[in-house]
């Protein structure tokens, strides 16, 4: 019985590795060329342009926070009680602000992200379809699920040929 079954597995792995050794792989840095691409910068630029003022809230939330901290290092033993007091609410106070503005900040940054990739989805599939079908693939992974490819079998540059169009 052993043996029967130590033969249907080699017999099962022998197969398996018949069809592996006919598979047509090729990798892309879906991430790398998306980013890389004309539409990637422009979208970049214009994020930058539309959350300059929210970044500066947070930046200016963020120095007053500082300020009032370094003053109750620098001067706190030296206050008495209800003006360190104060000082301390008003830190706080800033504290929260800034926590506030930056997650905000951070979810509409997150929000816009993720329509951009939703949008550009069925370019990036379009693409990935040509070069399944130009290179004669069977499967194309994404290159963090990959150790090591050979470089002729990276299509990265490809796809942000073919995202460019």
């Amino acid at each position: 019985m052993f043996r029967l079954s130590m033969a249907v597995m080699l017999a099962a792995l022998m197969a398996t590795s018949a069809v592996a050794a006919e598979t047509r792989i090729g990798v892309v840095d879906l991430r790398q060329a998306l980013f890389s691409s004309s539409d990637a910068q422009a979208f970049s630029e214009k994020m930058q342009r539309d959350f300059a003022g929210e970044e500066a809230k947070v930046r200016e939330a963020q120095e007053a926070a500082r300020k009032l901290q370094n003053r109750l290092e620098k001067d706190g033993a030296m206050m008495n009680d209800s003006e360190r007091n104060k000082i301390t609410a008003e830190f706080q106070e800033k504290v929260k602000e800034f926590n506030f503005l930056k997650q905000r900040l951070d979810s509409a940054v997150a929000n816009r992200k993720q329509q951009f990739l939703e949008d550009a989805r069925p370019g990036v599939d379009a693409a990935v379809q040509e070069l399944l079908e130009e290179h004669d693939l069977d499967l194309i992974l994404p290159s963090e699920a990959v150790v090591y490819v050979k470089p002729d079998m990276n299509l990265t540059d490809e796809l942000l040929e073919k995202l460019e169009r």
